[in-house]
């Protein structure tokens, strides 16, 4: 008894889920269906051009030696494939090709289009001029290298991302993946490298995207029934930057997609350049095989800038807005505001436009008035334990110390001008302060004060850290 289409083909299947992972055999070979069988031909119907050319590309091997298990040596396979769905009857019509039945590369087989047909065939596997064509990058121009400020907080994907720019899909950083918190400078350094790659190599074809705007992308392609189009574009850059990929957890069909767009421009040597506000290994809601891609290339970190990087930042601002501000309230807002770039070039932007309309020039008493938006600490009431903190972290020392009975040098010197401080910027008294410093009496607090002043009077490097200590004070 002949065996029908239908049951070759089912046993076609068999055999290919055992050998890909499961997620591709539903995208690729689930919507295909076993049309006829002629001798040792069998038919199978792809729902479109591209199916027909990633299969070919990609499963082509498997394919062959599947139909030949199944029909002898002399099997063959051919595609059905349907090319357009928009016809005057509204039922497509579909044209038939051979696999290629080598293992080798796929190339687009050109098809005639029927007499009934007066409309040409866009062939998605070709945008006529793109290489000619002057596509924008959709990056900012400000969004540069020189405007990027280095510091131990970004240094290793400031580094990554320079070698990128070099040599575009030629380090072994392919995918590149910047991560960190809101505001640190992944967009910044992202589009950084883009700006570079074209300075230095205008005719490569870079395009930076959001993850938000990529999948409104894709689900307006597949609106328009121009998914092919879609793909065709991204498969067709040099450079692509994907901007918060975060935004993929839950949206299967676009990882899918992009999934696939990553593969092919990976193969084909091209650079991809990622962000994230997580690390790899702590993305939720994405698919094992995209976050397995995400880790083959190099994964760098930006981590909070510290306080000399900060006072860079804002000097570079500055510098690039062609003003001056007293060194106190630049050294205020860094020292306030310590955990997002963003917020700290918001404050400094608020600074100036405020100034410029009140006409005022800006001094520490009016830059903690007009920040208090941005600064949560503003008015806060200074406390002993505020200083004990800020004393201790100073000078390195452990807080439990202080209050201890150890008369280890730095130990005694910190627990000293902890004492002195909370008596010039607290109500506090003796007794209390002397409670509070590990249950000493007002004696000892006294005695501690006088050895503080008379070390300012005689000992620079100890007035140094009084004066250092007074300014971070000064500033909460």
């Amino acid at each position: 008894m002949e065996k029908t289409c239908t049951e070759v083909w089912k046993n076609c299947l068999q055999i290919i889920k055992d050998n890909i992972p499961t997620q591709s055999f539903k995208t690729w070979f689930e919507p295909i269906s076993a049309l006829k069988l002629e001798g040792k031909v069998l038919t199978i119907q792809v729902p479109s051009l591209f199916f027909y050319e990633w299969l070919e590309e990609h499963y082509v091997g498997l394919l062959r030696k599947t139909v030949k298990k199944q029909l002898g040596d002399e099997g063959r396979l051919e595609y059905n494939i349907v090319v357009d769905k928009s016809s005057n009857t509204g039922s497509p019509y579909t044209t038939n090709m051979p696999s290629n039945g080598n293992g080798a590369e796929a190339k687009v087989q050109s098809m005639p289009i029927p007499v009934s047909i007066n409309k040409d065939i866009k062939n998605p596997f070709i945008i006529p001029g793109l290489k000619k064509l002057n596509v924008d990058p959709q990056l900012n121009s400000n969004y540069t290298f020189e405007n990027y400020i280095e510091g131990d907080c970004n240094r290793l994907a400031r580094s990554a991302g320079y070698a990128v720019a070099a040599k575009p899909g030629g380090t072994s950083f392919n995918p590149l993946m910047i991560y960190g918190g809101v505001g640190l400078g992944k967009t910044h350094l992202a589009q950084a490298i883009g700006n570079e790659i074209k300075r230095n190599m205008p005719d490569k074809l870079v395009i930076y995207v959001s993850c938000e705007k990529f999948c409104q992308q894709f689900v307006d392609s597949l609106k328009n029934n121009t998914i092919n189009d879609f793909v065709n574009f991204y498969q067709a850059m040099d450079v692509i930057i994907m901007d918060d990929v975060h935004n993929f957890a839950g949206k299967e069909k676009t990882q899918d997609i992009f999934f696939h767009i990553f593969n092919h421009l990976h193969q084909s040597g091209k650079q991809v350049i990622l962000s994230s506000d997580k690390a790899p290994k702590d993305l939720a809601g994405l698919e094992e095989r995209l976050l397995s891609r995400f880790k083959w290339g190099l994964s760098a970190d930006l981590q909070i800038p510290d306080f000399e990087t900060r006072i860079a930042i804002l000097k570079k601002k500055m510098y690039a807005d062609g003003i001056e501000l007293p060194s106190e309230v630049v050294e205020y807002v860094a020292h306030n505001i310590d955990n997002n770039v963003r917020e700290l070039e918001g404050a400094m932007v608020s600074l100036l436009a405020q100034s410029t309309l009140n006409k005022k020039d800006i001094d520490l008493a009016l830059a903690k008035q007009m920040l208090k938006n941005f600064i949560k600490n503003t008015s806060k009431e200074i406390s002993m334990e505020y200083i004990q903190k800020l004393v201790c972290e100073y000078f390195e020392v452990p807080v439990d110390m202080v209050k201890s009975q150890t008369r280890k040098r730095e130990i005694v010197q910190a627990r000293q001008i902890s004492m002195y401080l909370s008596k010039s910027h607290t109500k506090s008294s003796l007794k209390t302060i002397g409670a509070f410093f590990g249950g000493r009496d007002h004696s000892t607090v006294i005695y501690a004060c006088q050895t503080v002043e008379d070390l300012i009077d005689t000992d620079k490097k100890f007035k140094g850290y009084v004066h250092d200590i007074q300014k971070k004070l000064k500033m909460s």
